[in-house]
């Protein structure tokens, strides 16, 4: 994609369920409400102690989605608009990005986050055609194992930070 050619607002990714828009400020504080500590249990972060320190995160998303080359996408259900989590296209513009997500704790167990991680590699599958993608998961966390694996993902190596050690799958780009 020609440096021209990236328009942030226009930028929606629709699945059977799901609408994926990227992150503005407007989403903030149904993001916020929605962290837990129990999904942020296998991230490497924790939930923000409060919406002021939220923003102070969500504030240096801005200009990577801007220029394109770190995107956050807020995924919400797509017959009321709740939201439901965020996927991550980080280093978005490389030959191998690499995809993260979190679903909001009652969201789980019903196929959204598949359904989100497969619609946003798609997307970026034909906008940025990288080679693949990256997909680091804490060993432990079977149902994201999961999604890997279902769109083709093979183990490529580890990751160890101080919350759990991670395994790095490796997603072909799904459009060739």
């Amino acid at each position: 994609m020609a440096e021209g050619d990236w328009h942030v607002a226009g930028i929606e990714i629709n699945s059977d369920r799901l609408r994926l828009r990227l992150f503005t400020a407007d989403d903030a504080e149904d993001l916020f409400v929605a962290i837990t500590p129990a999904i942020t249990r296998f991230m490497q972060w924790e939930p923000p102690r409060s919406l002021a320190a939220f923003a102070e995160v969500w504030q240096s998303w801005l200009a990577p989605i801007q220029d394109g080359s770190d995107l956050h996408f807020v995924v919400r259900a797509l017959a009321d608009a709740r939201c439901l989590g965020l996927v991550g296209l980080h280093a978005a513009k490389t030959v191998c990005p690499e995809l993260g997500i979190w679903i909001r704790e009652d969201a789980q167990g019903n196929g959204i986050g598949q359904e989100a991680i497969a619609a946003v590699a798609e997307w970026a599958s034909e906008a940025l055609e990288p080679n693949c993608f990256e997909y680091p998961v804490a060993e432990r966390n079977v149902a994201s194992r999961r999604i890997a694996e279902r769109l083709g993902g093979v183990i490529v190596g580890s990751r160890s930070n101080p919350k759990y050690n991670a395994v790095v799958y490796r997603i072909p780009n799904l459009r060739r």
